[in-house]
């Protein structure tokens, strides 16, 4: 007897919606950080524009940028057409280089102490993982499937 595997098609994977999704991520983490960074600009909490900032200020800065990167994270992974947290971490590890490229470029300008940098590469996957896993405990499931 000759079985016909079903194949599903509630959630078609194609690549559009996979780039839609990482966009939308992309997009999140983008207005929150610059929007939360002209803001504390306006109101003087933070120094003027290429002026350095001190540790404390950048220690603030990290916080909100992790929760706005695990927010990124589950928009990737709530819009992602399969495999919500595969999708996330692709948007983590898309964040991670765009760390890379920014404390590269930045490394040399006395715009502020040099941990900081590092410390958005360590926190780019981890939080990524955070957003995808509140997306799959929303679905009630534990693993990446």
């Amino acid at each position: 007897m000759n079985k016909v595997v079903a194949r599903r098609t509630d959630q078609p994977r194609t690549i559009g919606q996979s780039i839609i999704a990482l966009s939308a991520g992309f997009v999140v983490a983008v207005v929150l950080s610059l929007g939360t960074d002209f803001s504390l600009h306006a109101v003087g909490f933070w120094p003027a524009l290429a002026q350095p900032m001190a540790a404390p200020l950048l220690l603030i800065a990290t916080i909100y940028r992790t929760i706005y990167q695990i927010i990124s994270a589950y928009v990737v992974a709530r819009l992602a057409p399969y495999r919500p947290l595969q999708h996330a971490l692709i948007g983590g590890a898309i964040g991670l280089a765009l760390s890379i490229a920014g404390g590269i470029a930045t490394w040399n300008r006395a715009l502020g102490p040099h941990w900081y940098s590092v410390a958005l590469l360590f926190v780019a996957l981890p939080s990524a993982w955070v957003g995808g896993k509140l997306r799959l405990t929303q679905l009630g499931r534990q693993t990446a499937a």
